[in-house]
């Protein structure tokens, strides 16, 4: 538990021995409660004597001069009374002059500066609060009721009312509290910003982590977008024939030596090679001696154009002699570029 819960909470309990009334405060019946659950006693309140229950003037009343006299009498008493240590019959004088005149913000701050000294701080604040609503400028208002709230260990509440009679009329019994009450009162104030700091710090932290999860997400969606997109172009169907083709579609000056006939004797099943040359030509880099018959009248090689797989690689090899290597240790493959690739050398 922080250290200065523990102080505060100290300080209330000796206010509550010191005025066992604080407890009958009916904010603090969750607190009654708990003390009775252990077992604790609590007194109850029967004093019905004018200090115990103050009465509260009026403010509807019309105030003559008389009473106002009267008023001030009754407040002369009440300072002899106070200045005698007889602080009950210095209540019971400020009572009868706050009837008398319930429109002097002067009366309720003396009564509640003896309540002070009386250790009744809600009392005090009672009588502080009556005395501010008749005058906002009240400097006794504030300091009495700074004080009842430093006796409760409301450090930032009597901080703040301290400073406030302070600027309005200084005295040394201000200053004296407010030495007290500042550390308390700071004490709490950095707890709370380091609060609201950290607070703020775990809901960057949490927008961060959504952020990124959202940025994921977008980002697995695309690239699945993506990769659908590129299957469906393909349509997963490699393409067949070889290709390129020589410039301007044929072998330049026309086939070497031709056949008989303008065509090629018996032709091809079907009429036309396998897969076909796109454009009608053969592909680049194929050397202009080629004795096409060589291949056409290989049984082996015809048959391999009919392999969708074959195709492929040949068409690889094409276009990248140096591709060769990556497909030599094909078994099905290897053995038929390497027939092709002796046709057009001239070997076969």
């Amino acid at each position: 538990m922080d250290a200065s819960k523990v102080r505060e909470l100290q300080e209330f309990v000796e206010a509550c021995k010191k005025d066992p009334s604080l407890l009958s405060d009916p904010n603090l019946a969750f607190f009654r409660d708990y003390l009775q659950s252990l077992g604790a006693k609590i007194p109850v309140a029967t004093s019905t004597s004018t200090a115990d229950k103050p009465k509260m003037g009026d403010p509807s009343v019309e105030v003559t001069e008389e009473n106002r006299d009267a008023s001030q009498e009754a407040k002369g008493k009440a300072m002899e009374a106070m200045s005698e240590g007889k602080l009950d019959d210095a209540i019971e004088h400020l009572t009868n002059a706050i009837l008398l005149n319930p429109l002097s913000a002067i009366m309720y701050g003396t009564r509640a500066s003896v309540f002070i000294k009386m250790k009744k701080p809600v009392a005090a604040i009672r009588d502080a609060n009556a005395a501010l609503e008749i005058n906002p400028d009240s400097a006794k208002g504030y300091k009495t009721r700074g004080m009842a709230y430093a006796m409760l260990g409301k450090w930032e509440e009597a901080a703040r009312d301290l400073h406030t009679a302070s600027n309005m009329d200084f005295d040394e019994e201000i200053n004296a509290v407010l030495k007290k009450v500042e550390p308390n009162a700071h004490k709490i104030v950095e707890h709370r910003r380091k609060y609201e700091r950290l607070r703020k710090e775990r809901e960057e932290k949490r927008a961060e982590r959504d952020r990124l999860c959202r940025r994921a997400e977008a980002q697995a969606a695309y690239e699945k977008a993506k990769r659908k997109e590129q299957s469906s172009s393909s349509g997963g169907v490699p393409p067949r024939g070889f290709p390129g083709g020589m410039p301007g579609g044929g072998f330049p000056g026309g086939m070497p030596g031709g056949f008989p006939g303008g065509a090629m004797p018996g032709g091809f099943p079907g009429g036309a090679m396998p897969g076909g040359f796109p454009g009608g030509a053969m592909p680049r880099g194929v050397p202009g001696n080629v004795d096409m018959s060589k291949i056409l009248n290989d049984p082996e090689l015809m048959a391999a154009f009919s392999d969708p797989e074959v195709m492929v690689a040949l068409q690889d090899v094409m276009n990248n002699p140096a591709s060769f290597a990556r497909h030599q240790a094909n078994p099905k493959v290897g053995p038929i570029i390497a027939k092709m690739m002796g046709k057009f050398g001239g070997s076969q």
